[in-house]
């Protein structure tokens, strides 16, 4: 998989937004794409851009509310066959570690 993307759908909206991201989660469950969801964002990786498009965009439309912001952040790497645990490895190979802390949240 060589193409990855940061994306982040968020609801307009002083109510919680728990059951909004859960849709939009879902939502991507119908596409060849992986991801991993975080406190902040999701991490999704796909072959083909068309296909992480299309997912992201599914997101989007998932949140039903009156004002929706996405952000989608695409990391396109034609010539470089990588994953996103391989660029995970790399910068913990530099550090010597994990690239996380032992701090209980």
């Amino acid at each position: 998989m060589t193409v990855f993307a940061l994306l982040r759908v968020s609801p307009i909206t002083d109510d919680d937004i728990t059951d909004d991201v859960a849709a939009a989660i879902e939502a991507l469950e119908d596409f060849d794409v992986a991801y991993e969801t975080t406190p902040m964002a999701t991490t999704l990786e796909a072959d083909d851009v068309h296909e992480l498009f299309a997912a992201c965009a599914a997101a989007h439309e998932a949140v039903d509310h009156g004002h929706v912001q996405t952000l989608v952040q695409v990391d396109d790497k034609r010539d470089v066959e990588m994953t996103a645990s391989d660029k995970v490895d790399a910068v913990e190979g530099t550090l010597g570690r994990e690239a996380s802390s032992d701090r209980d949240a």
